[in-house]
């Protein structure tokens, strides 16, 4: 038992260690993820297009 209390005030300790991102770099963050996540669905979906309509023209 006494481990898991050791544990659990070491956990703690290296917490206080962490440096946190500001608000600003959280949004910041989550407008690149928001963007790139965007762009690539439009990228993949443009592709998916043009072999959808190639498989229709070789197929025909």
């Amino acid at each position: 038992m006494a481990k898991v209390f050791q544990f659990f005030k070491e956990s703690k300790a290296e917490l206080k260690k962490v440096v946190w991102p500001t608000k600003e770099d959280v949004f910041s963050s989550i407008k690149v993820v928001i963007i790139s996540t965007f762009v690539v669905a439009v990228v993949l979906g443009l592709l998916d297009l043009g072999f959808t309509q190639l498989f229709r023209l070789v197929m025909r």
